[in-house]
């Protein structure tokens, strides 16, 4: 309606009806002139397989210039008609997404202010069904004549719903009401007459995909419900939080984390997990680098726990310490600063081990309300 001028709805009634007229006129030509000719539709499957309008282009001219004029403008027809897929699929994607029917994602816009995803899953499915279809258009025509007259018996039978509420209008009633009725009937007639030859793959997606948008609209109800607030926020539960901070070494790297730990708590907790292979070095430097230079500075000191691993785990150790002082800890949060080296370059991460990103992994699986995880990036220049 918005490439409409003024009065849309009038200038949309006059082109449907003009389109509506062509193409009746369009068929039945075609009707009469293969039945002039004795032309009828081919196997697709078979030898020489030559399209109608191919055949009958040639019949009538030739196969001189004109022939090719006639495919080209068909082709261009053809393209100008997918695109209309590109255009809306984006927008209805949208629409439903906005009433929590389908994942947010597809009310994203992209670079080019487009709803990005609702394209990429239009192309995804167009090519798996060129792929199981063998890229033979004629087998999709079950799948299409499916859609579309689904489409209109439930927009037929929604507009008769409409007027029974609006009230009166038995006129308009009886003609949406018949329009449902004959597409509907039109709908079995398919799904019966082609259910093998690939029918039945749209009666399975549609049924998958009613499931599926009750399910999407199910957690996103869940969701609202599980973090609606109708109250003020209570001062009581502004305290600091307990600060749990992995290290391994004295480092740039533990040094800038637990800067950040000082400025958040004074309730900070430094986990090093000893599992026998390596000597006891953080433990024998803690008072020199750490605890004496923040003493003499009059700001806490951070308590160092040592957690004996004999199993050689790392992660394991951290995870338990964070659950357990989590139980104990009736009302605070537990913060979770992770250290995480950060590479230039994508191959330089094979260089180095992922245990921050597992432990985060870990601690967003297994935790709660609670427990906050906090990324501590150090960049390598």
């Amino acid at each position: 309606m918005m490439a409409f001028r003024d009065d849309t709805r009038r200038n949309a009634k006059i082109t449907l009806t003009i389109i509506i007229v062509l193409l009746a006129t369009l068929l039945a030509g075609i009707a009469l002139l293969c039945r002039a000719y004795g032309i009828g539709a081919t196997n697709p499957d078979g030898p020489g397989y030559e399209s109608v309008l191919s055949m009958l282009t040639r019949a009538v001219m030739g196969h001189g210039w004109f022939y090719y004029v006639t495919i080209g403008s068909v082709l261009l027809v053809l393209a100008l008609s997918a695109n209309t897929a590109f255009a809306d699929f984006p927008r209805l994607t949208r629409a439903i997404a906005l009433d929590d029917y389908m994942p947010h994602v597809f009310l994203l816009r992209g670079r080019r202010l487009l709803y990005s995803w609702g394209i990429y899953v239009l192309v995804a499915l167009t090519a798996l069904l060129l792929i199981v279809f063998g890229g033979v258009t004629d087998r999709l025509i079950p799948l299409f004549a499916i859609g579309a007259f689904l489409a209109f018996t439930l927009s037929q039978a929604g507009m008769v719903m409409h007027w029974k509420r609006k009230g009166g209008a038995p006129l308009h009633m009886f003609v949406n009401g018949l329009g449902a009725v004959a597409t509907g009937i039109t709908v079995m007639v398919v799904l019966v007459a082609k259910f093998v030859e690939g029918a039945w793959i749209t009666a399975l997606l549609v049924i998958a995909m009613i499931v599926l948008m009750r399910a999407v609209k199910r957690h996103y109800a869940g969701v609202d419900r599980e973090t609606a607030l109708a109250r003020p926020i209570l001062p009581a539960e502004v305290t600091e939080p307990i600060v749990v901070l992995p290290i391994d070494r004295w480092s740039r790297i533990t040094e800038k984390a637990l800067s950040f730990a000082l400025s958040m708590s004074s309730d900070i907790r430094c986990l090093h997990v000893q599992t026998g292979e390596e000597p006891d070095e953080i433990s024998q430097d803690w008072e020199k680098d750490v605890a004496a230079p923040l003493r003499a500075a009059g700001k806490c000191v951070p308590k160092l726990e040592i957690l004996q691993s004999p199993f050689r785990y790392v992660l394991q150790p951290v995870v338990d310490y964070v659950l357990a002082v989590e139980r104990e800890s009736s009302f605070r949060k537990v913060c979770v600063l992770v250290p995480e080296l950060v590479v230039r370059h994508w191959w330089e991460n094979l260089l180095h081990n992922r245990r921050a990103e597992m432990l985060k992994a870990i601690l967003l699986m297994r935790g709660n309300r609670r427990i906050v995880v906090i990324n501590i990036p150090w960049y390598i220049e």
